[in-house]
């Protein structure tokens, strides 16, 4: 073993971040020409990275910990489609294996990037073995030997690398799912040693300079808190107490309770709307929930029992949903499928107790299952692989059962031919 000494910190991991999302937007184009992801996989893992990197933007935590954790939420809340899950999944693995650090060892970031690979793995459906599964072991073999033998990070991801080549070598073809997994490699490595080849933004030069139809990270900015709290004042100005919110917000409920006014919120800076809301009178029963980890969804004066989610790709679709009987619609289709958070934000909403989430688009289901595993519970699937599988899906509804008694009726009804 040799005496490496090498650590890894904030500011080398935001590099390699930064160096990834650069290295997507070198290579979308190219990863939604190929097989094996989807509809258009590297716009969805593009705009995954896109907020996955946002939150890097101004934030004063130096610590590798607190930015791969901020990274992960960001990754997680943020994905769409299938690859962009996949991708997410191993920035959690990744803010996992680094919780608690201010810095980190060439072993330590490699042991986590281990954890990044597993992670991803788990999320792929079982059943034959696809080619970034097996890349994905072979990439996670070549890392746990650099890491083994303590060598520094440079040289951990030169090994996953080479010995991904390899497998792929074996395999014959490279699908969308493969080339995902080498553009993140690449990417990483070229950031690490400061080596940016795309015009992409950086980020310490601003969002300013960007190609014509090229996705703008802004526009994936997730904002992953759920704030509620009470404001003791009756004599506040709702209106313009939530006009002040929206600043920090895409989402805002003030409603009147008892003598005060209880608010609901999604921000990515919880600490400023509270700051923002000591001024409006005395602030009682602060709860902060991070939406892009599990949690339950606690009953809030719902409308009604149970309500059905869906996506649609227009207006005209949108128009057949809802007289169909579909309560939210979420805006998507599989080229531009909802993000996580889209998803998550609409459970969020306080419409009903329960939620069934139904899909028309095997693009969606990663996205829906992800969805589940945050909120819990209150939410039920029906993935349905068709428009057609949907329509009947939907008439089996009967709002006098539970969630899940509808899930399992509509999937059956659903898979009728």
């Amino acid at each position: 073993m040799t005496g490496n000494k090498e650590v890894i910190t904030g500011s080398d991991f935001k590099r390699m971040v930064s160096g990834a999302y650069s290295e997507f937007l070198l290579e979308y184009e190219t990863i939604n020409e190929r097989k094996g992801a989807g509809h258009r996989p590297g716009t969805h893992v593009l705009r995954t990275m896109g907020a996955a990197v946002m939150p890097l933007r101004d934030v004063k935590d130096d610590s590798i910990g607190g930015l791969a954790r901020r990274v992960a939420s960001g990754a997680i809340f943020g994905a769409r489609g299938n690859a962009g899950v996949v991708l997410a999944q191993m920035f959690r693995g990744l803010g996992k294996g680094l919780s608690g650090k201010y810095n980190a060892t060439s072993s330590e970031f490699g042991k986590a990037f281990q954890y990044g690979i597993l992670y991803a793995q788990r999320v792929i459906p079982g059943g034959e073995e696809r080619p970034i599964i097996t890349l994905a072991k072979a990439v996670a073999k070549g890392a746990y030997h650099a890491v083994r033998d303590n060598k520094p990070i440079s040289e951990i991801l030169e090994a996953a690398i080479g010995t991904g080549e390899k497998e792929l070598e074996k395999i014959g073809s490279e699908d969308a799912g493969a080339r995902i997994m080498f553009t993140f490699l690449k990417g990483c490595l070229k950031g690490l040693d400061g080596n940016f080849v795309s015009p992409a933004v950086s980020l310490s030069l601003g969002l300013e300079a960007q190609q014509p139809g090229m996705p703008d990270p802004r526009n994936d900015v997730v904002r992953p808190y759920c704030v509620r709290f009470t404001v003791g004042n009756p004599k506040v100005d709702i209106q313009a107490f939530k006009e002040q919110l929206n600043e920090y917000s895409n989402f805002v409920l003030v409603q009147s309770k008892g003598r005060g006014l209880a608010v609901h919120l999604h921000t990515d800076h919880p600490g400023k709307v509270i700051e923002q809301s000591v001024g409006w009178g005395s602030i009682k029963d602060v709860r902060v929930t991070n939406m892009s980890e599990a949690h339950e969804l606690p009953p809030h004066g719902a409308l009604i029992p149970v309500a059905m989610l869906a996506v649609a790709e227009n207006k005209v679709q949108a128009r057949e949903m809802q007289e169909s009987g579909i309560n939210i619609i979420v805006s998507g289709s599989e080229e531009d499928g909802p993000s996580v958070a889209e998803l998550v934000s609409a459970a969020h909403s306080d419409f009903a107790d329960a939620y069934i989430m139904i899909s028309w688009s095997r693009d969606f289901w990663l996205v829906f299952q992800q969805a589940k595993r945050l909120v819990g519970s209150r939410v039920e699937l029906v993935l349905c692989e068709d428009k057609n599988q949907q329509d009947r899906a939907i008439k089996a509804f009967a709002p006098s059962k539970t969630a899940e008694e509808n899930a399992k009726a509509m999937t059956r009804q659903a898979e009728k031919e």
